[in-house]
C-alpha cells in the first residue's frame, strides 16, 4: 500500500497516500484493533455538523479566520454530501471519550478545508476551536439519537399504527376466544386486540417524545470538564442557533455542562424509552405468531402472508418470518439497553468515559426499531387475513363463556356446566339448557359472545 508521512505531536507515522485522515487517526487504527464495528454514518455526520456549526461560531465571534472557517464549512458539506466511512475507520471501542473519533473527523476536515484554501488548516487549532472531545462527543450522540428519533422512529411508529387502524376497519368487529396465560377466556374482538397494540406503541411513542427536548439540550461549549476553558462565553448559544438552523430542530446549550459530560443520564433515559418500544413491538410479534400457529394442530385464527418457503426439509412449511425477525431485533434493543445502562454508570468524576458504545448501541436501537415497525407493518399486519370458520369453531365451543351466567345460576353451577361442555365437546349453550331453567332465547342472549366482548 502507498504510504505518505503525517506527524502529530508524538512524531511521524505512515498513513496510506489515499487517506483524508491523519496520524491521529492512524495510531488509533493501530491501537483499536478489537471489532469490524466502527461508527456509523449518522454519527459521524452528527460530529460533521457539530464542526460545522463550530467554525460557523467562531468566525461570527472573531475567534476563527474567515477564510479558514469557510474552507472548514465546505469540506463539512461535502463531507455530509458524500460521507465514505472508509475515511472513518475508527474502532467503536476505543478511547472512551471518543477522542480517536473526534480527531479522525477532524483531521478529514483539516485535509480537505487545506485543499481548498492553499494553505494548512489545523485539525486541532482549527476545526477543533473552542471544543474538546470531551463536549463534542456527548453532543453528537444527543444530536444523532435526536435525528434519527425525529427523522426515522417516530414516522415509523406512526405508520405502524395507521395500519392497524386500517386492519382494525377492515376486521375489528370479528369476535375471537380471548386468552389469558395461554387458556381459553373471555371473547374479544379483533378492534380490541389490535386497539391494544396500537396504545402500546403510542405509549411508546409518547415516551420517545419526552425524551426529545432533553436530547436537544447539549453539552457543547463545556469543553475539557464542563466549565467552558478555551472557548468564548458565547460560543455555546451562537453554536445552538447555528446547529438549530442547520438541522431543523429547537437545539439549546444545557443549562449544566457538567452534568451532560460528566453523566450520560440523558443517553439511559432515551435507551430505557427505546426498550420499552421494543417490548412492545416483541409481545405484538408473539401475539401474531401465536395466533398463526398451525395450519392445523395450532391456534389457526389468522394466516400471515407467505413471504418464503418455511423449511430446507419440510415441502410446504409457512412460518411467521417478520414477526420471528421483529423479536430476534427487539431482543437485540433490550441487550443494547443493558449496554447502555453499564456504561452511562461510568461517569468518574467530571467525563463519562464509555461515550462510543453508548453513541453506536443508541442509534443501532433507533435504526432496528425504526426498521422493524415498517416491516411488522407492512409484511404481516396489513396482510393478514382470518380464519373465520375456525374462529368460529372454537368460539362456539368455549366453556369459559358460561362467566356470563354467573350472576344468574352462580359460580359453582357454571364451572360444572363449562367442565361437562368440555368433557363432551358440546357448545356451553346445550348443556346449559339441561342444568337449568333458562330457556333458548334466554341462553342465546346471555351467551351472544358479541354481547360479551363489552359492558354495555
Amino acid at each position: 500500500m502507498a504510504t505518505r508521512i503525517e506527524h502529530d505531536s508524538m512524531g511521524e507515522l505512515q498513513v496510506p497516500a489515499n487517506a483524508l485522515y491523519q496520524a491521529q487517526t492512524q495510531r488509533a487504527v493501530d491501537n483499536f484493533k478489537l471489532s469490524p464495528l466502527t461508527l456509523p454514518r449518522a454519527f459521524i455526520q452528527a460530529i460533521l455538523r457539530i464542526k460545522k456549526a463550530a467554525a460557523t461560531a467562531n468566525s461570527e465571534l472573531g475567534e476563527l479566520d474567515p477564510a479558514i472557517a469557510g474552507a472548514i464549512i465546505y469540506a463539512t458539506e461535502q463531507q455530509l454530501a458524500n460521507t465514505e466511512l472508509e475515511h472513518y475507520p475508527v474502532d467503536v471501542f476505543q478511547t472512551g471519550s471518543g477522542t480517536s473519533s473526534n480527531m479522525n473527523v477532524n483531521e478529514v476536515l483539516a485535509t480537505l478545508a487545506s485543499k481548498q484554501l492553499g494553505q494548512q488548516v489545523h485539525p486541532n487549532d482549527h476545526v477543533n476551536a473552542g471544543q474538546s472531545s470531551n463536549d463534542v462527543i456527548p453532543t453528537a450522540i444527543q444530536l444523532s439519537s435526536a435525528l434519527a428519533i425525529n427523522n426515522q422512529l417516530i414516522p415509523a411508529l406512526r405508520h405502524i399504527q395507521a395500519v392497524l387502524v386500517v386492519k382494525s376497519q377492515q376486521i375489528g368487529n370479528i369476535v375471537k376466544t380471548g386468552r389469558t396465560h395461554l387458556m381459553d377466556a373471555m371473547p374479544v374482538r379483533f378492534e380490541q386486540v389490535l386497539g391494544g397494540w396500537q396504545s402500546q406503541l403510542a405509549h411508546a411513542e409518547q415516551l420517545l417524545q419526552q425524551q426529545l427536548p432533553r436530547l436537544q439540550q447539549l453539552a457543547q461549549g463545556g469543553t475539557a470538564v464542563g466549565s467552558g476553558v478555551n472557548t468564548h462565553p458565547e460560543f455555546a448559544s451562537c453554536f445552538a442557533r447555528h446547529l438549530s438552523t442547520d438541522t431543523g430542530l429547537q437545539l439549546s446549550s444545557s443549562n449544566d455542562f457538567f452534568f451532560n459530560i460528566g453523566s450520560q443520564d440523558v443517553s439511559v433515559a432515551c435507551s430505557g424509552a427505546l426498550k420499552t418500544l421494543a417490548v412492545a413491538l416483541l409481545k405484538i410479534s408473539n401475539d401474531l405468531r401465536w395466533m398463526n400457529s398451525g395450519p392445523l394442530a395450532g391456534l389457526a385464527e389468522i394466516e400471515l402472508p407467505a413471504l418464503q418457503p418455511g423449511s430446507s426439509i419440510m415441502p410446504g412449511k409457512v412460518n411467521p418470518v417478520i414477526p420471528e425477525a421483529v423479536a430476534m431485533l427487539s431482543a437485540q434493543v433490550i441487550g443494547n439497553d443493558t449496554t447502555i445502562t453499564v456504561a452511562g454508570q461510568s461517569g468518574n468524576f467530571e467525563l463519562n468515559v464509555m461515550l462510543p458504545v453508548i453513541g453506536y448501541n443508541l442509534l443501532q436501537s433507533i435504526e432496528l426499531l425504526s426498521n422493524g415497525c415498517i416491516a411488522l407493518a407492512d409484511k404481516a399486519i396489513s396482510g393478514f387475513t382470518v380464519n373465520q370458520p375456525n374462529i368460529d369453531r372454537s368460539l362456539d365451543k368455549n366453556p369459559i363463556l358460561v362467566t356470563a351466567l354467573n350472576p344468574v345460576i352462580g359460580y359453582e353451577k357454571a364451572a360444572a356446566i363449562a367442565k361437562q361442555a368440555y368433557q363432551q365437546q358440546r357448545p356451553v349453550l346445550d348443556v346449559a339448557l339441561e342444568h337449568t331453567d333458562l330457556t333458548k332465547e334466554q341462553l342465546q342472549e346471555l351467551l351472544d359472545p358479541v354481547r360479551l366482548t363489552s359492558n354495555q
